[in-house]
This record gives structure tokens, C-alpha cells and sequence, in this order.
């Protein structure tokens, strides 16, 4: 802000580089958010190449191509939150463990963590998330001796806590009345803010509005009456500038439905991100059975648990969070799912003589055929026809599967292999038809306010209509410049996240 007296609630980096870029190219919708869209090319490109480097390029097509077009990724990479930088970091981070698991080297378990650091500056606690699934990723499949292993890891927390903490170190020592109040703090403490309202308040809901007051018309008086009190002293104290911290429920309900494991699939969060979710839990499982008797450094292994473990803990997080939840968060879910997806795939195509392979692929393509009559449904006038195209090619690929002959079977012939293009088409119209369709919606749509969300109208949810975000009940005192682009002077979206 102008008078530099409050700052986002949000750790800084995602700003830097809007900021460089505004500098650079001049204040505008376009310097803000071109560097969005960058930032997600980036993270398809990292994603592919983490994929590929172990499964081949089809894989990694596959992964990227599920990234790049899931509705929710395509929503935030146009958008000028931090959740952009945040999916190219932790994404960043998932090549550079592979790379440590496949070779061993420190530097590589040191840039993991260095990443992570940064993922902080961008959105605090959230990067860590992915933390837990890349140490067990590596303590059970990297390649030196346990006890260096151990100790790899260790330094790799080190380089976390160093590439985090240094603006956290610069923060704290700066005098209070010498830099901007620390916003959605309630004692004007980055720390305070990192593990209270975005931290424990997220998970438990102790804390659902910045200082307090449980709603958004509570969070913009408070903010209200900061400005106010700081605008007529002219001093910046370590009072906050609310009337300390509060509870307060409803921000689950409000913005990302009801908690549960079923969350992820109801009408808020569902056609954000869970199109793929049922294929990638069945690709999931199915790596685990592939690798069940392989060695311990067997790679596809580590990526059933670098992967798998993203996205299972990330998504229970999410699941059962009570605190605020936005729909928009789901997009740190879809680097796994495209992982997921592309490996498994890959890997169940290549020993589909096997009929467990065969039963494991045509199920996930019924269930993903499935799912997307169900979403679809739930924007009943949008393209109504593509629920036909999509539940027609998800039947025909799944028999194609089950019927088609396995690569050493002693009959198949030029003309019967030259049928697996059939399954493979049909396939990735059953798989990829509904995300790419919203997708483009959503890319075709202005997007505004504070909770914008993907794809058209969708029936039962309550984060607002279609793309055009808000979430914000009526009357609720919320801020007016919460609009579109064109409207809040804010290009692209809110600049609170």
C-alpha cells in the first residue's frame, strides 16, 4: 500500500516478483500478471522433466499435460496470488529430490530444502506440506547407507531453515515503528502470524478472520479501524490494529465446504481440481502393487512415495482443515495428480499382458468418465453434450483395455498393435475432455475478487458463481474494491490472498 502501513498476511516473495516486474515493464495488468503465467509454463516444463527423467517422455507429457490443464491451475496462473510461485517451487522441489534419490548427492538434498525455504517466503506453512512425503521418499530409496541418509536430511532441514529464515531474522530485528505493521498478526510478529492464523487457525479454525471476529465484515471494520488509528498517530507501535485474537466459526463452511474426506469432491473444490483425483488414487495403489517385492531403491517406488505422499497428506490437510479454505488452494494438489497419473499410466501400459494391469487401467478410465458425468452435472446447461462424449469414450477405452492383447502375446500382429491407438485416444478424451473444457472457460473469463474460482456456474457451491470469485455472503461488510479487474483498480484479482 501507498502509506506502507500494514503489510499482506502473506510472507513476501510471490510480491518480489511482481514488484521487479512492475519496475522493469511499469505498473499494469499485464507486468503483474504475465509473470503468473510464466511462473505456471515453468512449473509444467519442471513437472515433465521430473517425470521423464524416469518413466520417459510419455509420462511426462502426460503429468505436465494434467497440470497445464487442470481448472484451477489454469485459474492461478493467470492470477496475482502466490499460489503460482508457490506450485513452481514445491514442484522445483520435487525434481531436486528425485535427482537426490537417483544419485545420492548432498547438493541435491540441500537444494530440496533450500526450495522448501523459499516456498515459505512465498506462503508460509503450506510449502512444508510436501516436506514429510520427500524425507520418506528419500530415507527409504536414496542410495547412500542409512546413516548418511539421516544426516543428508538433516542438513537439508538446515538449508531450509537458512533460506526461510534469513527475511524472518530481518523482520524481527527491524524496530516495529520503522517497517509496516504485520498483517493478520495480532501482535505484530511474522512468527505470530506464521503459526497462528496461518498456521494452527488454518488447521483447527481458532482463528478465521485476521484479528479476530470469525467473518470477513469483522476482518475489514478491524482493518478499518487500523487504518484509522494509525492514520491519526502517525506511529507504527507492536499493538495490533484490532482488538486482539478471536475465533469464530463458519470460514470452512463459507468458503470450502464442509470438512471430511470427501471434501476435495463436493460442489466448492470438486471441478477445481478433482477431475484426475480418482485415477490417481488408483494409479497410486496400483504402483504400490507393481513394486511390492522390488528392491528398496526401486524408482518406481520412490515415486509412488513422492508423489502418492504429497498428495495423500496434502489432500487430508485440506480435507479436514477448519480453519479458511479457499477452493483455489487445491491447485498445490495438482503437480501429484498429474505425476500420478502420467506414471501410473505408463506403467500399467507397459505390463498390460498382465490382467491385473489391464482391470487396474480400464477402472481408472470408468471412474474417470464417471466422475466427469458428475461434474459436469453440476453445470447442467454448460455444453450438456460433452457428458455423453466423455461417458462414451471412457466405456470404449476401458473395453478397448480389458480386450486388447498384452505386448508379448504370440498372436498379436502389425494390425492388432496398431489398435492400441484406439485405446490411448479415447482414453485421453475420457480423461482430459472435462478439465480442458473448463479450463478454457476459465481462461476465456475475467476473474476477480478475493476467491475467484474455476470453470462456469456450478450448482451447491458457495464460493460464488463461475469464475468470478467473491465468496462473500450479502452484507457482510466486505471490501468494495473486491470486484473485477477493471473495477478494484487490482489487476487480475485481491492483493489479500
Amino acid at each position: 500500500d501507498s502509506s506502507n502501513f500494514i503489510t499482506v498476511d502473506k510472507t513476501p516473495a510471490s510480491l518480489w516478483v511482481m514488484e521487479l516486474s512492475g519496475r522493469i515493464f511499469g505498473f499494469s495488468s499485464w507486468s503483474l500478471l504475465v509473470p503468473q503465467a510464466l511462473e505456471g509454463v515453468a512449473a509444467v516444463g519442471v513437472l515433465y522433466a521430473a517425470v521423464r527423467r524416469w518413466f520417459g517422455a510419455p509420462a511426462g507429457l502426460i503429468a505436465g499435460a494434467v497440470l497445464a490443464i487442470t481448472p484451477v491451475a489454469a485459474l492461478m496462473f493467470r492470477f496475482d496470488n502466490p499460489d503460482a510461485l508457490l506450485v513452481l517451487v514445491m514442484t522445483l522441489a520435487g525434481y531436486t529430490i528425485t535427482r537426490a534419490i537417483e544419485s545420492g548427492r548432498t547438493r541435491w538434498i540441500l537444494l530440496t530444502g533450500a526450495l522448501l525455504g523459499l516456498g515459505y517466503l512465498t506462503k508460509m506453512l503450506q510449502a512444508f506440506l510436501v516436506l514429510p512425503a520427500f524425507g520418506l521418499a528419500y530415507l527409504w530409496a536414496g542410495q547412500p547407507a542409512l546413516g548418511k541418509r539421516i544426516w543428508q536430511l538433516l542438513a537439508g532441514v538446515g538449508a531450509l531453515v537458512v533460506a526461510a529464515g534469513w527475511w524472518v531474522v530481518i523482520d524481527l530485528l527491524t524496530p516495529a515503528a520503522a517497517r509496516p505493521y504485520v498483517g493478520g498478526s495480532t501482535d505484530n510478529n511474522i512468527l505470530q502470524l506464521t503459526f497462528g492464523y496461518n498456521g494452527l487457525g488454518r488447521l483447527d479454525g481458532t482463528e478465521n478472520s485476521p484479528g479476530g471476529g470469525g467473518t470477513a465484515g469483522g476482518a475489514a471494520r478491524r482493518i478499518g479501524e487500523g487504518v484509522a488509528r494509525l492514520g491519526g498517530t502517525g506511529a507504527r507501535t507492536g499493538s495490533p490494529p484490532s482488538g486482539g485474537a478471536g475465533g469464530g466459526g463458519g470460514g470452512n463452511s463459507l468458503f470450502g465446504g464442509a470438512t471430511g474426506i470427501t471434501r476435495l469432491f463436493q460442489s466448492d473444490m470438486g471441478s477445481q481440481i478433482s477431475w484426475l483425483l480418482p485415477a490417481a488414487l488408483i494409479m497410486l495403489a496400483a504402483l504400490v502393487w507393481l513394486t511390492w517385492r522390488a528392491p528398496r531403491t526401486d524408482r518406481t517406488r520412490a515415486a509412488a512415495l513422492l508423489w502418492g505422499g504429497w498428495l495423500v497428506l496434502t489432500g487430508l490437510v485440506f480435507s479436514y482443515m477448519s480453519g479458511i479454505i479457499h477452493p483455489y488452494y487445491t491447485v498445490a494438489l495438482a503437480p501429484a495428480i498429474g505425476a500420478l497419473t502420467g506414471i501410473g499410466a505408463v506403467a500399467l501400459w507397459r505390463v498390460r499382458d498382465r490382467w491385473p494391469a489391464r482391470i487396474a487401467l480400464a477402472g481408472a478410465l470408468l471412474v474417470t468418465a464417471g466422475w466427469a458425468w458428475v461434474l459436469l452435472g453440476r453445470s447442467p446447461d454448460w455444453m450438456p453434450w460433452l457428458r455423453v462424449v466423455i461417458a462414451l469414450a471412457g466405456a470404449a477405452a476401458a473395453g478397448l483395455v480389458l480386450a486388447s492383447p498384452g505386448r508379448t502375446s504370440p498372436w498379436r500382429t502389425r494390425g492388432v498393435a496398431a489398435l492400441a491407438i484406439a485405446p490411448v485416444s479415447l482414453a485421453l478424451i475420457a480423461g482430459l475432455a472435462g478439465p480442458l473444457a473448463y479450463s478454457i472457460d476459465t481462461a476465456a473469463t475475467a476473474h476477480g475478487g478475493s476467491i475467484p474460482t474455476a470453470g462456469p456456474t456450478v450448482t451447491g457451491a458457495s464460493s460464488g458463481p463461475g469464475g468470478t470469485g467473491g465468496g462473500f455472503p450479502s452484507g457482510s461488510g466486505a471490501p468494495s474494491g473486491s470486484g473485477t479487474s477493471s473495477g478494484s483498480g487490482f489487476p487480475g484479482g485481491s492483493v489479500r490472498p
